[in-house]
């Protein structure tokens, strides 16, 4: 009788722990945008490092599920109607959300960062050398209208050739679109689009042909700075601590795998996405000293400053670690 009730007993705590560990989402569903500031996302998918860190939270078998937008404004609505459990792409993307969600039941704070690198603004253009020689007969592609890092950035350096006042003066100019339509739109003498705000490794692709021409970098502006992070909403987070810890690991774990062979990640990132950049422009590209994948977040307290002084947004933060979770708040981020 004894041995019966001790082995019930036993029973009785697998069960429930196996009920703790269901108690977190049984699928997580991420998505990724295109370039290669995503290519920590592509790192986790094809390496299951996600599937990894969940098994050593004691999550069990969690199906983990991908998919791609073109912008974050798409993937911002699926985050918000539940139909995403992560939300990754530009830092001010992520400030917009958390500045109009602050406060509710889906108040959205980031997870981690995943990379800094610059962005470059290519023209075919031949009559623009500055952001002065734009006209109302320029399109300028880029991910996301005034959600985008490069969308923050143009109006950063508009303001500083035309005056605080005139941030905006090139917005109208801007238009949505996929780095790969954009680039293939800049190639293109039928589109009206010839101009982009081309993230990696894309402005390369566009700068070996002859007609197209570097107007400025995000660096320039700005200086060093976060170009993505990983989000989720604070709902999800409180209700699914393990799963966000299993994520933030697996954006370490991927940081750290793309920094230990970065040629093993230009190969990964060109067989998944079947892009026909060669192998040597990845690899200049990934040695470039500005490209560092890192999961610290670098000037998203610039870009939110930035931000909330042109009324982008209402409240500034205190610091970064107010739009982050808890658990990147021991990250050196800025």
């Amino acid at each position: 009788m004894t041995r019966l009730i001790a082995r019930n007993i036993l029973l009785l705590a697998v069960l429930l722990c196996a009920s703790a560990a269901r108690a977190e989402v049984n699928e997580i569903r991420l998505a990724r945008q295109y370039g290669i500031a995503f290519l920590p996302f592509i790192v986790m998918e094809q390496h299951k490092l996600i599937e990894k860190h969940t098994k050593e939270q004691a999550l069990g078998d969690v199906k983990v599920s991908w998919g791609q937008f073109a912008g974050s404004a798409g993937m911002n609505d699926a985050l918000l109607s539940e139909n995403l459990s992560f939300g990754a792409g530009a830092v001010p993307s992520l400030i917009l959300l958390w500045a109009r969600t602050k406060g509710s039941p889906q108040e959205v704070r980031g997870v981690s960062a995943t990379n800094s690198m610059p962005v470059y603004l290519n023209t075919r253009n031949p009559g623009i050398s500055s952001l002065k020689d734009f006209t109302d007969k320029d399109k300028i592609a880029l991910p996301s209208v005034k959600l985008s890092t490069a969308a923050i950035v143009l109006q950063m350096a508009a303001a500083k050739t035309f005056g605080d006042a005139n941030y905006a003066k090139l917005d109208p100019l801007t238009v949505s679109m996929s780095h790969p339509d954009a680039v293939a739109a800049i190639l293109s003498d039928a589109s009206e689009v010839n101009s982009h705000f081309a993230s990696p490794p894309y402005q390369i692709i566009e700068l070996k042909n002859p007609r197209i021409r570097n107007v400025l970098s995000s660096y320039d502006v700005m200086g060093d700075a976060s170009l993505t992070a990983v989000w989720t909403t604070k709902k999800f987070a409180e209700a699914n601590p393990k799963t966000v810890a299993a994520v933030f690991a697996a954006v370490k774990d991927a940081v750290d795998t793309i920094n230990r062979d970065k040629k093993a990640a230009a190969e990964l990132y060109l067989s998944v996405t079947k892009e026909k950049t060669p192998l040597a422009d990845m690899m200049q590209l990934l040695n470039d000293p500005r490209t560092i994948f890192t999961n610290v977040p670098q000037a998203s307290l610039r870009f939110a400053e930035f931000m909330h002084k042109i009324g982008t947004i209402k409240e500034a933060p205190a610091s970064w670690r107010d739009m982050f979770l808890p658990i990147a708040h021991k990250l050196p981020g800025s």
